[in-house]
C-alpha cells in the first residue's frame, strides 16, 4: 500500500497536483526497467534554457511542448486514491492548525469557546509531538459558519464575541482565534508569518552545530606520552595485504634501521623525548653559567673555522667573548652574561646572526638555524634574525598582550573522527588587497570556518621562507612562523581561538626541501655544500630550484624531529599536512615516472630508505608523545603501508592525499563532453584506494587556485563568471553558468561521498571564487622549465579572497557556499565520510547516474545534461521510508525545487532486490542533480540550520 502513496506524494513534490499536466517543457513515457518493474522517465527543461533534443534511446521521448501533452488518464481507482490521500492530509493538516491555536490561547490565558458537539466530535485535539510533525497547517477545525458572532471581513473586531479573523494565510485559508487586534498583532510580529519553518524556531536557534570548548583552569599544561618498545619485525602490515610478502626483505632492512636509531637515541640521547626537545637547547636561550644568569648560544655548523653571534647588541661587530667554542661534532656554543645591572645583553626583539669563517676562510653571516624569529625590513631584501623571548608573561590565559608571552587557555579538541579540512593561506584571507594578519585571521576567518561546518583548518606558510610567491613552500627559518603576519605569540592565540570553537590545527609543514638562499636560509650556513643537505646533484631538486637534506645524517635528523615536535608543543599545532614526501621518498623525486603499482616501483633501489626512516621515527614521535596528533602526507606515487602503524611496519601516517581526484575532475572538464563523462572511470578514480589505509580527498586544493591553473568553477563557467553570476532577480544567466553552479555542487558531494574517509577544500573554492590566486612578483625565469614568466608589479589585487562574494544576495555565489556548508553539516549529524559500510550499486553510462550508499544515507547522481528520471528504482541495504536530507535541486543552492526536503515526501525501500542490493525504492533524479536519503525517521523537513538540510535535531551520529 505504502508505494503508490510514495508516487502521490512524489507528484505533489514536483510542483503539481496528483492528475494534474506535466509542467512546462516536459514529456514522459511509460516503460519497463531493468528490473521488470514498470516505471516512468521525465525530461524536464528549465523554461530558462534552450530545449535541447533528448537521448536518441526509444525508451526516452523527446520533449514536446506543454501544448501537446495530454492529460493524463486516470483510472477510477487513482483517482480515488489520490483524492483520499488528499483528504487524509487536508484533515491532519488542521487537527495540527487547530492544536497549535489552542496552545496560544493557553499560553495567552485565553478561554477557549465551547465548538459544536459535531465539531468536537470530528476534530480530537492531537498529541503534542503531532504539531511539530505537521506538514502544512490548511485550515483549522472549526467552520466559520459555525462560529457565532465573527465578523466577516479579515482584521476587524465583532461587537459580540471580541473574536477576529486573523489575516494570517495558512495555505490561503483564514484562521479564526479568541484574540483581540493587540494581543494577535504582538503574536505575528514575534513569530512572523505562522508557516511550519517557525513551529519550533527557539529550539533550531538554539541547537549548537559547534559547541565551544570550556578553557581550562590556570591555563593548558600539556604532559607528553611515552615511546613504546620496538617489538617484530617491521612485516606485520602483511597482515593487510598478503601481496607485500614479495618485498619481505626491504621491509625488515627499513624497520631494521628505524630500530637501530630509535636504540640509539635511547642509549645515548637519553630517550626520544628528550632528543626531539633539542629546540630548547639550540639556537638562543636564556640560562646561566658558573653561577650567572645570561644568554647561551648554541649552532652545528661542522664545516665552519670560527663562529660569533653578532647583531643590535654589539653593533654587528664580535668582541672576543662574542666567539664560540667547537667540540668534537661540530657543535658550537658560547654565553653572554647579563648586564652587571642584571639587564640582558641581548635584548627582547632585536636583530641577530651568527658569522661564519668558512672552510675557504671566507667570512659571512647567517641567520641562526634555530631561530624563532625573522624579520624583513620595508627597505632591505635580506632576512634578519630576531632574538625573541618576551621577558614577561600574561597574567591571564587567553590574553594576548604586547610584549608578553600568550598562555593558552583552551584545551586541544578531540580528534575527529573525520577530517573536514579548511586548507587556508593566512596572508592572502584578507577581502582587501593587503598581507592579513594572524590576529585579523582569528577574529575574521575562524568563525567562518566554524559556520562553515569544517573542523580542521589547515594553515599554509607557516615556517618562515624570504618569497611570498613560494606559497611557503621554499623555508628559509624553519623554526620561525612568518613574520609577515605578526609575531609568535599572535600565532599562538589564533589556534587558541580556534582550539575555543574545537577546530583542530593542521600545519603544512615543509621538511621535504629547503629554500636555495644562503644569507638567510640553510644554504651553505657552514661555507660548505653539504651540512644540512647532500652535496653535488642529489642536493639540488632540479624542477624546484631547491635544496634536498640528508635524512641519513644524525644532526639533520635532530634538527627535522625537533621541527616536527617543536611545532606541536610550543604552538599547540595539532598535526600537519606533510608538503612533497613523494619527493622525499624516491631518488628520482617521483619525476617523470609512472608509478603503475608493480611493488618493485615502492621497495627497490628508487627508495630513499634514509628519508622513509626519517618518515616512521617522525611520526612514531608524534603519535607516542601527542596521541591527538593528526599526519597527513602528500604522496602521488600510492606506497603500501603508507598509512598504516610503524609499529606494523608502515610509514606511520594517519591519512595520505587522494590527489588523483583533482586530476580526473580536471582532466573531464578540460577533455571530454557531458556525454562522454565515464561513472565507472569517475568512481574507479574516487574508490581506487588501499584496504585499510585512510584517504584526504578533494576536488580541488590551492594547487588548482593558483594561477597558471583553473578552480572548478573557472573550468566550468570560465569567462562567463564575469557577467553572468548575478542572481536572477538581478541580472541575466547564461547555460554555461547554470551548468557550471550544477555541477560543482555534484562534482563537491561525490568527491566527498566516496573520494576517501576525509575532505578538504581551499579557501574561497567553496563558493566557487573566480579568479586566480597570484602572488606579488617581479619578472623571473621558472627555475625547472627555463622559461621567462612576466611578473605582475608586486600587486596583491590577485592575492585575496572575496568572501563578500557569497554574502551579496545579488549574486550567485551563496548558492554554492550554502550547498558546501550544508553537505559539511551533513556529515556532522551522520558521520558518512567514517562510515564502515560504503557500497555503490549504480554507475549507469547511458542514463549517466551514480548510486551510493554511504553509512545510513543513499546518494543518487545524475549527471545527464538533459535526462531527468522518475520512479528510477534504487537499490538500497534497509528497507523502511526514506526522506531527502539534502537536495542540490533545492532553490536555496539554485535549484528548481523539483525534489527538495519541504515536500516532505517518503520513498518506501521494499525488499525488492535491485543491482545486487537486498532492498530497493523508487525516486525521481532530475538532471544534473544529487539528492541524499536517509531514514525517515532521520529527517525533520522543517529544518532550516543549516538552510537545505533536513536533518532531525542534530543527526543520529553527531560529532565536531
Amino acid at each position: 500500500r505504502s508505494l503508490p502513496l510514495a508516487m502521490a506524494n512524489m507528484a505533489s513534490s514536483l510542483g503539481r497536483t496528483p492528475g494534474a499536466r506535466p509542467p512546462s517543457g516536459a514529456s514522459s513515457s511509460r516503460f519497463s526497467g531493468r528490473s521488470g518493474v514498470s516505471f516512468q522517465r521525465l525530461t524536464v527543461a528549465p523554461s530558462s534554457h534552450p530545449v535541447v533534443p533528448g537521448n536518441a534511446d526509444s525508451r526516452i521521448v523527446v520533449r514536446s511542448s506543454p501544448a501537446d501533452v495530454p492529460e493524463p488518464a486516470l483510472s477510477p481507482v487513482e483517482k480515488l486514491r489520490q483524492e483520499n490521500e488528499l483528504l487524509r492530509r487536508t484533515i491532519e493538516e488542521a487537527e495540527a492548525a487547530q492544536a497549535l491555536l489552542e496552545e496560544i490561547e493557553q499560553e495567552n490565558g485565553v478561554e477557549e469557546e465551547t465548538a459544536t458537539p459535531a465539531a468536537a466530535t470530528q476534530q480530537p485535539t492531537p498529541a503534542a509531538g503531532d504539531v511539530d510533525m505537521m506538514d502544512t497547517a490548511s485550515t483549522v477545525g472549526t467552520s466559520p459558519a459555525s462560529m457565532s458572532d465573527v465578523s466577516s471581513a479579515p482584521g476587524t473586531y465583532t461587537p459580540s464575541g471580541s473574536k477576529f479573523l486573523t489575516s494570517i494565510d495558512f495555505d490561503g485559508v483564514a484562521a479564526y482565534t479568541t484574540k483581540g487586534e493587540d494581543e494577535m498583532s504582538a503574536y505575528i510580529g514575534k513569530l512572523g508569518p505562522l508557516g511550519k519553518e517557525n513551529f519550533r524556531l527557539e529550539e533550531r536557534t538554539n541547537r549548537s552545530w559547534m559547541p565551544q570548548l570550556p578553557p581550562v583552569p590556570g591555563g593548558l599544561k600539556e604532559v607528553p606520552g611515552v615511546m613504546p618498545e620496538v617489538t617484530g619485525d617491521g612485516t606485520a602490515c602483511f597482515q593487510w595485504d598478503g601481496s607485500l610478502e614479495q618485498c619481505r626483505e626491504h621491509f625488515q632492512h627499513r624497520y631494521g634501521v628505524y630500530g637501530g636509531l630509535r636504540h640509539h637515541i635511547d642509549v645515548h640521547e637519553g630517550g626520544m623525548d628528550k632528543f626531539t626537545r633539542s629546540y630548547e637547547y639550540y639556537g638562543l636561550h636564556r640560562g646561566e653559567n658558573e653561577g650567572k644568569k645570561g644568554l647561551w648560544y648554541r649552532e652545528w655548523a661542522p664545516g665552519a673555522q670560527a663562529l660569533a653571534l653578532v647583531g643590535e647588541f654589539n653593533q654587528w661587530e664580535p668582541s672576543p667573548e662574542h666567539w664560540a667554542v667547537r667540540d668534537e661534532f661540530g657543535l658550537w656554543q658560547l654565553f653572554i652574561p647579563d648586564g652587571a645591572d642584571g639587564s640582558p645583553a641581548v635584548k627582547h626583539k632585536t636583530k641577530v646572526k651568527c658569522r661564519i669563517v668558512g672552510s675557504d676562510g671566507a667570512t659571512v653571516d647567517r641567520i641562526p638555524a634555530w631561530i624563532r624569529w625573522a624579520t624583513q625590513e620595508w627597505n632591505e631584501i635580506q632576512f634578519n634574525g630576531v632574538y625573541y623571548d618576551p621577558p614577561e608573561t600574561s597574567a591571564e590565559p587567553g590574553v594576548l598582550e604586547e610584549g608578553k608571552k600568550y598562555v593558552f587557555k583552551y584545551p586541544r579538541p578531540p580528534r575527529p573522527r573525520a577530517l573536514r579540512i579548511y586548507e587556508c593561506h593566512v596572508g592572502m584571507s584578507s577581502m582587501e588587497p593587503k598581507i592579513n594578519s594572524y590576529k585579523e585571521f582569528a577574529a575574521e576567518v575562524i568563525p567562518l570556518i566554524v559556520d562553515l561546518g569544517y573542523n580542521t583548518v589547515q594553515i599554509m606558510a607557516i615556517q618562515e621562507h624570504a618569497y611570498y610567491g613560494s606559497f611557503g613552500y621554499h623555508v628559509t627559518n624553519f623554526f620561525a612562523p612568518s613574520s609577515r603576519f605578526g609575531t609568535p605569540d599572535d600565532l599562538k592565540y589564533l589556534i587558541d581561538q580556534a582550539h575555543r570553537y574545537g577546530l583542530t590545527v593542521l600545519m603544512d609543514i615543509v621538511h621535504s626541501h629547503a629554500s636555495e638562499n644562503a644569507q638567510d636560509g640553510l644554504n651553505y650556513f657552514d661555507g660548505t655544500d653539504s651540512c644540512y643537505f647532500h652535496e653535488g646533484s642529489r642536493g639540488r631538486h632540479w624542477m624546484w630550484g631547491s635544496r634536498c637534506f640528508d635524512y641519513g645524517n644524525y644532526e639533520v635528523l635532530r634538527f627535522l624531529m625537533s621541527n616536527s615536535r617543536y611545532w606541536v608543543d610550543e604552538f599547540k599545532f595539532d598535526g600537519y599536512r606533510f608538503d612533497g614526501v613523494t619527493s622525499m621518498m624516491y631518488h628520482h623525486h617521483g619525476l617523470s615516472t609512472t608509478f603503475s603499482g608493480a611493488y618493485n616501483e615502492y621497495f627497490g633501489f628508487h627508495t630513499d630508505v634514509d628519508a622513509v626512516v626519517y618518515l616512521m621515527l617522525c611520526n612514531d614521535m608524534l603519535h607516542s608523545l601527542f596521541p591527538s596528533v593528526v599526519t597527513v602526507g602528500e604522496d602521488v606515487s600510492g606506497m603500501p603501508a603508507f598509512c598504516r602503524p610503524v609499529s606494523e611496519g608502515g610509514t606511520g601516517f594517519d591519512y595520505r592525499l587522494n590527489m588523483a581526484i583533482a586530476d580526473k575532475w580536471i582532466e573531464f572538464m578540460e577533455e571530454r563532453t557531458d556525454d562522454s563523462w565515464g561513472m565507472g572511470e569517475i568512481t574507479h578514480t574516487l574508490t581506487n584506494r588501499r584496504w585499510m589505509e585512510e584517504c584526504v580527498s578533494y576536488a580541488e586544493s590551492h594547487d588548482q587556485a593558483l594561477v597558471g591553473d583553473k578552480t572548478l568553477a573557472f573550468w566550468l563557467m570560465d569567462s562567463d563568471m564575469y557577467d553572468y553570476m548575478a542572481h536572477p532577480d538581478f541580472g541575466p544567466s547564461s547555460p554555461r553558468v547554470e551548468r557550471g553552479i550544477a555541477i560543482h555542487k555534484m562534482i563537491r558531494l561525490l568527491t566527498m561521498t566516496l573520494g576517501g574517509e576525509s575532505y578538504l577544500t581551499f579557501m574561497g573554492n567553496e563558493f566557487g571564487h573566480p579568479e586566480w590566486i597570484d602572488f606579488p612578483r617581479d619578472d623571473f625565469v621558472d627555475p625547472g622549465t627555463g622559461k621567462f614568466v612576466p611578473g605582475n608589479g608586486g600587486s596583491l589585487e590577485k592575492c585575496r579572497r572575496r568572501f563578500d562574494l557569497p554574502d551579496a544576495d545579488y549574486l550567485k555565489y551563496q548558492w554554492l557556499r550554502g550547498f558546501d556548508r550544508a553537505m559539511c553539516h551533513l556529515d556532522k549529524a551522520f558521520g558518512f565520510m567514517s562510515a564502515p559500510h560504503t557500497y555503490v550499486s549504480r554507475k549507469d553510462e547511458m542514463d549517466k547516474l551514480v548510486v551510493a550508499e554511504r553509512g545510513d544515507l543513499v546518494f543518487v547522481f545524475n549527471f545527464h545534461h538533459t535526462n531527468s528520471y522518475s520512479d528510477y528504482r534504487v537499490g538500497c541495504l534497509n528497507t523502511g521510508g526514506y526522506k531527502v536530507v539534502l537536495s542540490s535541486d533545492q532553490s536555496c543552492f539554485g535549484g528548481y525545487s523539483n525534489v527538495s526536503k519541504e515536500a516532505d515526501v517518503e520513498f518506501f525501500a521494499t525488499d525488492h532486490p535491485h543491482d545486487d542490493r537486498p532492498a530497493s525504492m523508487q525516486v525521481y533524479a532530475p538532471a544534473r542533480t544529487c539528492v541524499v536519503y536517509a531514514p525517515s525517521e532521520r529527517v525533520d523537513p522543517l529544518a532550516s540550520d543549516p538552510e537545505g538540510l533536513g536533518v532531525k535535531d542534530l543527526g543520529p551520529y553527531f560529532a565536531v
